[in-house]
């Protein structure tokens, strides 16, 4: 294969791992040293991005790419059934009038911290965000495990588990994983909310608010592009950042309305 993996001048792990996955593909890496693109690069055939939003959107449209992300409400949308909790698509402004304990999260950026905020007072403040940004509010719940899929077409193509009991714990050959991904092709149904052709899907092992069992259930959505690997096989995940982090001309049909609006930067 062809084309070039452009990374963010902070290089993580996964960024380390994604680029040797890469140039094993025959791909050139390029990490770049500023929020800024050159000339060549700009002009260059067959570019993908693994990167967070905030630098994304930076270099985005300079570079050409079409970004794939999961709908900011997918969360909301599907069945109690698969998610055994609440959760609520609103707005920030809506979020800081709440009177008790609630997991808040923006849906796509890290604009402000995830985590569960014990009423709506305690949200981020005007100065931090705007109350018109969106935001996912959820009951607040215990997961005992978590695991991250890689999508593709559909079909699960690595998978891993990153966290236990809220602490990061990677895990690429714990046997729950394909537990988690036999839980996850439910959401892959035609009745389901759609997703793009390649994302990633986090879900987890809930303590049953009632029994206290251990039951599967969707934790959240996101951009392939911008998601670490943890444990997962990286040679199979860029699979899915590739597909989901490409140039904006080989974005198929489907995926059309699942394209992040890229601004224009004025430099």
């Amino acid at each position: 294969m062809t084309g070039v993996l452009v990374l963010a001048p902070r290089v993580t792990e996964s960024g380390l791992a994604y680029a040797d996955a890469a140039r094993r593909r025959g791909m050139r890496v390029e990490t770049l040293r500023e929020w800024r693109v050159p000339g060549e690069l700009a002009e260059a055939a067959g570019v993908h991005l693994y990167a967070g939003p905030l630098f994304a959107d930076t270099v985005g449209a300079e570079l050409g790419l079409g970004l794939l992300e999961p709908d900011q409400d997918w969360l909301a949308r599907l069945p109690r059934a698969v998610t055994r909790r609440d959760v609520v698509f609103t707005t920030l402004a809506r979020a800081r009038g709440l009177r008790r304990a609630a997991f808040v999260k923006p849906p796509d950026d890290k604009s402000f911290p995830a985590r569960v905020y014990p009423n709506g007072a305690a949200l981020p403040g005007p100065d931090v965000a705007d109350g018109d940004s969106p935001v996912l509010v959820s009951g607040v719940v215990l997961f005992l495990a978590e695991f991250r899929l890689f999508v593709l077409d559909g079909t699960v193509v690595a998978a891993t588990r990153y966290a236990v009991a809220g602490d990061l714990d990677p895990a690429g050959d714990d046997p729950r994983c394909a537990e988690a991904i036999d839980f996850a092709a439910a959401l892959f149904a035609p009745e389901m909310p759609a997703l793009p052709s390649a994302v990633v899907v986090d879900v987890g092992l809930m303590a049953d608010p009632e029994t206290g069992r251990p039951e599967w259930a969707v934790i959240e959505a996101n951009a392939a592009w911008a998601s670490g690997h943890y444990a997962a096989d990286p040679d199979r995940a860029l699979a899915a950042v590739l597909r989901s982090g490409g140039p904006r001309a080989l974005v198929r049909p489907a995926d059309e309305a699942y394209l992040r609006a890229l601004p224009e930067v004025v430099r």
